[in-house]
């Protein structure tokens, strides 16, 4: 009740006195003014920001209004164009404050536990372009009010609001504060309920009184002028409306609020009193429920109702009749109506949730609900069929209609999975999927479809015969349809009044529906229909209805009393009984199981004479595990028992409550002779009804959710909450799996055209393959089963895309890691895993041809893969060319139909990007916003698809709902096709034919003509629950198949161009044979890799020797024998190049025997050491056979690849004369660790090598000093080192123009290259020395596939052999100089050299790996104790051989990755893998388990010790004891190891990434190095060793500088570094704390130049924007901005001093800003007196920039420190030169011709010489404008770095990860 002062109103301006604002405040811009409108004052409230101009009542938040009014009415108007928030702090009866807002800012509803957030809808003046277009948008006017907007009365139901979205009872109102922008005129509470349209003589004559109406009190009244309505002039909005929508989530005004503001609002605690007439059909009610409340004796199952109920005698529509397109229209009252119908009643209009009823008024009738959806027309309900556009029957339209007949939906659940019957029959099951009721054949497998629902179905009900069934569905517009089971139509749908129901029950007669479900505030709500006219026409009306606190888990009918109910739920079961027109309930005393929480139950089945009908025992299960039997006409407990697991059977029959954790039973089934129970821990069981014993079980992969036994007894069905569902065959204990299904939505799908298969990924982490054919096949003879073959699991990763191999039984998948990854479905296994991406996969697919595979990532990477084999490799990889956070979808990435064209979205949303398949380049760019000119938004491309080569067409869905038909060559637009869907097309398919295009947007799915030939070109499909994620034709063009929340299957009707079936498209490739002639046999050759053109045999070429493991069929695991025919051609090949005689290394191929190996006798070659040009392609084909036509890089990290480099080697070169160098290369900072072997160390010699780029770097280990061996211009790939520690052999890559990689012989002695070797093709894979160092064997990469021999003393080519498969890893027996092995994949390869004369001979032999091991690779070897071989594969394991029988007798699991390192000394064996680990084992029991051959064990292998590094280990060497070694991994690291101190140290460091800038303390004691991984690193000049790293996760330091040492200062207190990042941020790091002290955060885009000023105190930062921002490191602020070289990023910032008064202009500083764009600006500054002035701006001409130049080289400056006010310049202008500018005179003074164009520049501050950098990989350094050059290599990249320190004595140079430290030694 209000207080009595404030009845019957308050004005609240009037009573607090606002315009005295002593109890009120106001803030910012509050005025008042005289409104024309209202004629008197108002207020306005103005300002930008709300939070600042408004009026608060009380004056402060401690104080309290006080006032208990149940409603608000505010009187206010919003400003047009404008924004405005109202704040309402309200108090609950429990002292809980809660803010309730409302604002047109807000777009949709939230709300918390203490605040509710309402958009606020403007409404506009009557008659506006802005009134008609609310009434026709579907969004309304959301956002700014309307240029009209009207004085708007807005009554708030305070008292409602709390209990409707709080359940929270309302006290009194706390607060109001109103913000900006509006005008407001009063405030007003009360409990009345006011209408302002209403005046106070109109509520006298209309007595609104009684009905708690009042008109608006005078002073709080709007005047209205003669002759004019109050609505006309303003609009009334009541908030919670009396529409129909709910819940309410936005405040606007209602349609019928102007015309009867006097419904009063249903409330959820009380109703308003209203006088309810009794009409015929609530007395037939009523005399209903008096008849059916004395039920009569009955047999079993028969109802136990009186044998006739009245009819109620209501207006009900006819017969169900098909309604066509056509024959409807719309009368003038807007109902639509069938031919031949009168306009008073109209046929129930029934299909796909398109129901209109027309009917007489009835107070307590249902009504009927329109739940239309898109066009409101019917077909007849067999399945989702056609909804067809507009009119149908006099118009050309596709045919045939329909065009799709739904086959089968893959699903089951949707909102719950325990709701499964069975037919009256046995022989079909009835079932939900989502929205859609499917009823299976249990023995053909044939489905029948129930559509009308519009959300998912939360509950079933059958009747007794199963003549009727019930279903309900969630949402907020919950209603319940009742079906005519036999013929499938829908009797019946009427709203149920709660929001969502969860339970229904049938009567055994079908006369009483009960249902439960949830009402506005959450509490449990019961409610009974009268359903026993329906299936003669009736309506269905509300028999009894009833609130309960208690919770509920089910409610059955008794069979044999309709007005009897039992339920059960948490802490209660309850018995029901409609009596009177009241539902009433009472407890069973459960006595000590009162807080059981009781899921199911179930009445005793049968009956006896001698017992009355309710003399029942009932049956209640709980999650405990308990059963209770209980005296249902008593209404007490029998017995209780409990299922607990392993428990012994006779004690299952235990009485009592048992102690410990029961297993859940979620459900339960009584027959006359046996229950059934379905429980959490997956099983079925099936008991005597004595609960002594299991009869029988069945497991399940997951907890059981409903078990219901047949009515005939025979079988059990069963559901899961995974969403699968069987029956258990009780005679033949037979279990039959009826459908699997995804448990979370379905993202997409691939078709595999061969194999019939279907795969598709689910939000459930899901990926299952389907077979296609058993649904169609299996099913057909009889036998029924789940579609399902596999069923793969990604615990934390989601799968987004998928997609099948044309030809091969493979599948990938991508997940929402980033990760791509291949399954092997014949094997069920992983293949590979790619993890190109580092965000979710959005677009995935093969091309046509098998040949490549293509995937996306949401932040716009595009990789292509090569997938001609199963283990697909990464061909490219390009950044930044597709669309970002599109989301994924199916028809991200497409291909033509020819393979030959790849079509994304990107790089942005209106861009559509045509790429050359094979390769990613670049074929055309398509701008889609420039199609539409009339539109004021931009259009942005959504999906895409290719029509068939011969249309040359591409298909673009847009963001405004059309499809675009561009010619896929030019880009030119063909046609458009109008809006296809209301909302955005989510998938597009076409034909292979062109016919027919299907498009699927929202719920629907659309078959459309692709050429738009008809009338109505389209028809419309419904059945879809959620939006349809894929749609697509399969292969054979016979099926079409959605997806979203489960999984539809279509016949496609269509027939195809002149009645033929539907074209297959062809290849467009002559030599292709065709699929049916192809034999699994001819498909494969030594790789595995299907040919595309038979191979043409050379006859210069040699026999391939065949090292694959596919050939294992000989004796003793070597090659396969030839046959006749193949042995006489290679015979003959080899015969034919001898008597050539043009090269001596040709290899002769002798017999082979069944019990011998192939031996191979090449001579020896002469000339081997020649350059590259006296060894052409002419001798390498005679050394070689034929090669498989691509190359596939192994599946291991320990297969050498070098870093991609854009740049190239000089054409010119001008070296300095001997002993006048300038510069003398004094260290070398870093280590190669994308090397292989790329490290040695001899530990009797000392002798320390490794390699950083393309140098060789030889350091004493005890005085850190270096020597640098220049002989390479490549990267070095890998080093061997001979046993005696004179002669390093290194190989390094092809140098420019040159056909042949190179390997250096160098003496160790004096540092000087012998000899240059010249073989191998692409890459050196491994080197090794023979144990006499009488050999040396190198091995080629992937692409070269050769072994090449060589004689150490005159390094002569003595043999040469082309393998077949990819070798990784080779070593010669430490015991036998003449021994050595290989290893690959699957395989060791076991070679013994015997030399005769001249003549070497190559003994080969084959080993695989044991069967148990798989397809595995082979990555590592070395030779243990004689005979001990020990071989290392990429999946962990450690295979040991016996090389005297060479064959494997011992695995073991070494490690979690691939083991890519061993080294074995004496008994002790140490492993490196890219796990990061490094250990060591104890292998002295290994020789004695090899006398056990194949039946050793691993488990006399000990690991010794184990060390964690920072990275994969790629190299390793060891002393003779296994002790001590170094250790290289590919972070750039070198570690010692000490296993005895279990110590590893840190050699050798550098950065893994590019170095972007190098810095340096002022006493130039340190310098600074930061890199893209994110490292700021600090280094000791004196012993280049690193000193501390500060380390950023995540993001990428881009530029740094160290902080100039102010006056006064010492020691390393002032030492600080300040860090750019790629964030925008800034660091400031302290070198004496090695701790970070400020961080700030001055750009929003990455940092690019960074700079102190020169006394330290201010920070010069640039972005790659164009900003440069002024920052105090002292307070972490940024004091200036500035935007002078915006758009362009910023290169250099360089600080240096002046004279104060020195150029004309203020300031102590000098300092100068370069951008990319060759602009730079310099400055004077005084940052102390806040002055910085631009002294000058110098823009520097550039020509069109060159073809071929993919991207412009830097602009950079520098201050010149030898000629005070002149700065050089270098950059991309009209000639390759550096610029000297004098800022005194304004003019360029002197010029200086360079090269190439400039990477880098440094000037050194100590003498006249410029540093220069260039991207071909130069290093120049000029004496002056006019000195000598003087050119330096060394470097094997660009060097895009030069800095000289300040003293002028050291240069550093950087080319990527590598860095370079020179001595400047002349002057």
């Amino acid at each position: 009740m209000a207080a009595a002062w404030q009845n019957p109103y308050l004005n609240v301006f009037k009573h607090f006195k606002v315009e005295e604002w002593k109890r009120s405040t106001k803030e910012g811009d509050v005025t008042t003014f005289m409104d024309k409108t209202l004629k008197g004052t108002v207020y306005r409230i103005r300002g930008s920001i709300p939070a600042s101009n408004y009026i608060q009542l009380p004056k402060t938040s401690t104080q309290s209004l006080g006032l208990v009014g149940r409603y608000l009415y505010l009187l206010f108007r919003p400003m047009p164009n404008k924004y405005f928030v109202v704040h309402l702090d309200v108090t609950t009866e429990d002292n809980q404050v809660v803010r309730i807002s409302f604002s047109n800012l807000f777009k949709e509803f939230k709300s918390t536990a203490t605040w509710l957030q309402f958009p606020f809808i403007c409404g506009a003046s009557k008659g506006s372009v802005y009134e008609s277009t609310a009434k026709t948008s579907k969004q309304d006017l959301v956002g700014a009010a309307p240029a009209n907007v009207r004085w708007t009365c807005l009554m708030l139901d305070l008292h409602y609001i709390l209990s409707m979205y709080l359940s929270r009872r309302y006290s009194h109102l706390k607060s109001v504060k109103l913000c900006s922008n509006l005008l407001v005129k009063n405030l007003c509470t009360s409990d009345l309920l006011f209408d302002p349209g209403v005046t106070f003589s109109e509520a006298r004559q209309a007595n609104l009184a009684c009905h708690g109406m009042s008109p608006m009190p005078r002073e709080m009244a709007f005047p209205v002028p003669k002759g004019e309505k109050w609505h006309d002039r303003y609009d009334y909005i009541r908030f919670p409306s009396d529409g129909s929508k709910l819940p309410f989530d936005s405040i606007q005004k209602s349609c019928s609020s102007a015309a009867a503001g006097g419904q009063v609002l249903e409330d959820p605690v009380h109703q308003l009193p209203q006088p309810v007439p009794l009409t015929k059909a609530v007395r037939d009610r009523l005399s209903l429920i008096q008849q059916i409340t004395s039920p009569k004796a009955m047999p079993r199952r028969c109802p136990l109702i009186t044998k006739s109920i009245p009819e109620v005698h209501l207006t009900a529509p006819g017969p169900l009749e098909v309604m066509h397109a056509g024959e409807q229209e719309v009368n003038k009252k807007g109902r639509l109506q069938g031919a031949g119908d009168s306009a008073g009643q109209s046929p129930a209009v029934t299909d796909g949730g398109v129901h209109v009823y027309a009917h007489k008024t009835s107070e307590r009738i249902i009504r009927a609900v329109n739940t239309s959806l898109e066009e409101s027309v019917y077909t007849k309900v067999t399945g989702p069929d056609v909804l067809s556009s507009r009119r149908a029957s006099h118009c050309r339209r596709l045919l045939p209609d329909p065009i799709l007949k739904l086959r089968m939906i893959i699903g089951f659940g949707g909102c719950s999975t325990k709701w499964a019957l069975w037919t009256q029959n046995n022989s079909a099951v009835v079932y939900p999927c989502h929205a859609v009721i499917v009823t299976m054949q249990i023995q053909t497998g044939e489905q029948r479809f129930f559509v009308g629902h519009t959300d998912k179905v939360s509950a079933l009900a059958f009747n007794g015969n199963s003549t009727l069934l019930a279903s309900a569905q969630t949402g907020p517009l919950s209603v319940v349809r009742l079906w005519e089971f036999p013929k499938g139509n829908c009797l019946s749908v009427f709203k149920t009044h709660v929001r969502s129901l969860t339970s229904l029950s049938f009567s055994y007669s079908g006369a009483v529906l009960c249902g439960i479900g949830k009402d506005g505030h959450g509490k449990t709500m019961v409610m009974v229909w009268n359903t026993a006219q329906v299936t003669r026409g009736g309506e269905v009306v509300v028999l009894a209805k009833a609130h309960t606190d208690v919770d509920i888990q089910t409610l059955k009918i008794a069979f044999f009393d309709d007005t009897r109910m039992v339920s059960c739920g948490r802490d209660n079961v309850r018995l029901w009984r409609v009596r009177s027109g009241a539902l009433r309930s009472c407890p069973v005393n459960l006595g000590e199981y009162h807080s059981l929480e009781f899921t199911d139950l179930a009445f005793e089945e049968g009956h006896s004479a001698e017992r009355e009908p309710e003399d029942r025992t009932l049956f209640v299960c709980s999650k405990s595990g308990h059963i209770l039997e209980m005296d249902y006409k008593n209404v007490c407990i029998r017995s209780a028992r409990r299922l607990l697991p392993s428990q012994p059977s006779q004690q299952q029959a235990k009485q009592a409550c048992s102690a410990g954790p029961g297993i859940a039973i979620n459900s339960i089934s009584v027959s006359s002779t046996f229950c059934a129970t379905g429980s959490e821990d997956g099983f079925l069981r099936l008991w005597p009804l004595d609960f002594s014993a299991v009869i029988l079980e069945a497991e399940h992969e997951a907890p059981v959710s409903s078990v219901c036994i047949s009515p005939d007894s025979l079988k059990v069905l069963c559901t899961t909450t995974t969403g699968n569902l069987g029956y258990l065959d009780i005679q033949s204990r037979d279990y039959s799996t009826l459908m699997r299904s995804h448990t979370d939505s379905i993202l997409a799908f691939s078709v595999e055209g061969i194999r019939k298969q279907m795969a598709t990924v689910s939000q459930d982490n899901t990926i299952r393959v389907w077979d296609l054919v058993t649904m169609q096949q299996l099913r057909a003879c009889g036998y029924v089963s789940s579609p399902q073959l596999y069923d793969f699991t990604a615990a934390d990763e989601m799968p987004c895309a998928v997609a099948f191999h044309p030809t091969q039984q493979l599948l990938a998948c991508g997940f929402d890691s980033g990760m791509v990854r291949t399954f092997s479905l014949a094997a069920s296994d992983l293949l590979v895993e790619h993890k190109q991406h580092r965000a979710a996969i959005t677009g995935l697919t093969f091309s046509p041809d098998g040949n490549f595979m293509f995937s996306s990532c949401s932040q716009g990477t595009l990789a292509l893969y090569n997938s001609v084999v199963q283990k697909s490799h990464v061909l490219r990889v390009l950044g930044n060319v597709v669309v970002r956070d599109a989301g994924s979808g199916p028809d991200a990435l497409v291909l033509s139909e020819d393979s030959r064209l790849l079509a994304f979205v990107g790089p942005s949303k209106f861009i559509v990007t045509v790429m050359e398949a094979c390769s990613l380049d670049e074929l055309l760019k398509v701008d889609i916003s420039i199609f539409d000119l009339d539109s004021t938004a931009l259009d942005s491309a959504a999906r895409i698809s290719f029509a068939p080569v011969p249309q040359g067409q591409l298909l673009v869905s847009t963001s405004s709902n059309k499809i675009l038909v561009l010619d896929a060559k030019s880009g030119r637009l063909v046609r458009e096709v109008p809006p296809v869907h209301k909302l955005s097309c989510s998938s597009l398919s076409l034909s292979k034919d062109a016919r027919y295009l299907l498009t699927a947007g929202d719920k629907v799915i659309k078959v459309w003509d692709y050429q738009m030939r008809f009338d109505i070109n389209f028809q419309v499909y419904i059945g879809h629950s959620e939006p349809v994620r894929h749609v697509a034709f399969t292969p054979d063009q016979e099926h079409v198949v959605s997806v979203g929340d489960a999984i539809f299957i279509w016949d496609f009707l269509a027939l195809s161009a002149e009645g033929s079936p539907p074209a297959v498209a062809h290849s467009s490739k002559a030599d292709l044979p065709p699929r049916a002639e192809r034999s699994s046999e001819k498909l494969k050759d030594a790789t595995e890799i299907p040919r595309q053109t038979a191979p043409l045999p050379l006859l210069s070429s040699p026999p391939c020797l065949g090292v694959s493991s596919v050939h294992q069929v000989g004796c003793h695991g070597i090659f396969s024998e030839s046959d006749e025919e193949e042995e006489a051609n290679l015979l003959g090949s080899s015969k034919t190049v001898a008597n050539g005689g043009k090269d001596p290394s040709v290899l002769v191929v002798e017999s082979v025997r069944s019990e011998e190996p192939f031996v191979v006798r090449p001579k020896v070659r002469q000339e081997s050491s020649r350059s590259p040009s006296h060894s052409g392609d002419a001798s390498r084909k005679e050394t070689k056979g034929p090669k498989s036509q691509c190359s596939i890089r192994p599946d291991s990290y320990r297969h050498f690849t070098p870093r991609f480099k854009a740049s190239v080697l000089p054409q010119s070169f001008s070296s300095p004369p001997a002993g006048s160098e300038v510069l003398k290369l004094k260290a070398v900072i870093g280590y190669n660790g994308n090397g292989r072997g790329n490290m040695v160390w001899n530990p009797d010699t000392g002798f320390f090598a490794y390699t950083c780029g393309c140098i060789i770097v030889v350091e004493d280990l005890h005085s850190g000093s270096q020597n640098h061996w220049l002989g390479h211009a490549e990267e070095v790939s890998t080093l061997a080192v001979s046993h005696d520690a004179q002669v390093l052999a290194s190989a390094s890559g092809r140098r420019n123009g040159d056909t042949h990689c190179q390997i250096c012989i160098w003496s160790i002695q004096d540092g000087v290259c012998t000899r240059r070797l010249f073989h191998h093709e692409t890459q050196v894979q491994a080197m090794a020395y023979s144990r006499d160092d009488r050999f040396l064997i190198t091995l080629g990469d992937y692409s070269d596939q050769t072994i090449a021999l060589w004689d150490t003393y005159t390094y002569e080519l003595m043999s040469s052999t082309h393998i077949s498969e990819p070798v990784h890893d080779v070593a010669f027996n430490p015991l036998s100089h003449g021994e050595l092995a290989c290893v690959g994949r699957g395989a060791v390869t076991f070679w013994l050299l015997e030399q005769r004369g001249a003549d070497i001979n190559l003994k080969v032999h084959q080993a695989p790996v044991p069967d148990a091991l798989g397809l595995v690779e082979l990555t590592s070897l070395c030779y243990g104790a004689d005979p001990l071989l020990y071989s290392g594969t990429n999946t962990g394991q450690i295979c040991v051989w016996d090389t005297e029988t060479n064959c494997c007798f011992m695995t073991w699991e070494a490690d979690e990755g691939e083991i890519g390192v061993l080294v074995c000394r004496h008994n002790r064996l140490a492993s490196g893998s890219n796990t990061k680990r490094i250990r060591l084992w104890a292998v002295a029991a290994v020789e004695e388990l090899r006398l056990r051959g194949s039946d050793a064990r691993s488990s006399s292998v000990l690991l010794e010790h184990e060390m964690t590094l920072d990275g994969t280990i790629v190299s390793a060497a060891f002393d003779d004891s296994l002790e001590m070694g170094i250790v290289g991994t590919t972070t750039g690291t070198l570690w010692y190891i000490n296993w005895t101190e279990s110590t590893s140290i840190r050699l050798i460091s550098g950065h893994k990434n590019k170095v972007n800038e190098v810095s340096f303390s002022p006493d130039e004691t340190h310098c600074a190095t930061c890199g893209e991984d994110g490292s700021v690193r600090i280094w000791s000049l004196g012993s280049m060793e690193l000193v501390v790293q500060f380390q950023v996760l995540n993001q990428s330091c881009q530029c740094l500088a160290w902080k100039p040492q102010p006056i006064g200062a010492r020691g390393a207190e002032s030492q600080h570094v300040v860090a750019g990042y790629s964030d925008g941020t800034i660091r400031v790091f302290s070198i004496s704390r090695t701790e970070m002290e400020l961080k700030m955060h001055p750009h929003a885009v990455a940092l690019t130049a960074v700079a102190y000023s020169t006394d330290g105190e201010i920070v010069l930062s640039g972005g790659k924007d164009g900003l440069v921002a002024v920052s105090s490191p002292r307070t972490g602020m940024t004091v200036r901005i500035l935007a002078d070289h915006k758009g362009s990023p910023i290169t250099v910032i360089q600080c240096t001093g002046k004279q104060y008064y020195d150029f004309g202009v203020e300031g102590s500083e000098l300092w100068l800003a370069t951008s990319s764009d060759r602009r730079v600006s310099v400055w004077a500054s005084d940052w102390l007196r806040d002055k910085c002035e631009l002294l000058d701006w110098l823009s520097f001409p550039a020509p069109a920039v060159p073809e071929g130049l993919s991207s412009l080289p830097p602009s950079l400056a520098a201050f010149c420190p030898w000629e005070h006010g002149t700065l050089v310049y270098v950059g991309f202008g009209m000639q390759k030169e550096a610029v000297f500018y004098s800022l005194r005179k304004k003019q360029v003074v002197e010029k200086i011709s360079l090269p190439y164009f400039a990477m880098s520049l440094s000037l050194s501050p100590a003498a006249r010489f410029l540093a220069i950098g260039f991207g071909e990989r130069l290093l120049r350094l000029l004496r002056g404008p006019a000195g000598p050059e003087q050119d330096y290599a060394g470097h094997d990249d660009a060097v895009h770095l030069c800095r000289f320190t300040p003293s002028g004595r050291r240069l550093f140079t950087a080319s990527y990860n590598e860095l370079l430290v020179w001595e400047a030694t002349g002057r």
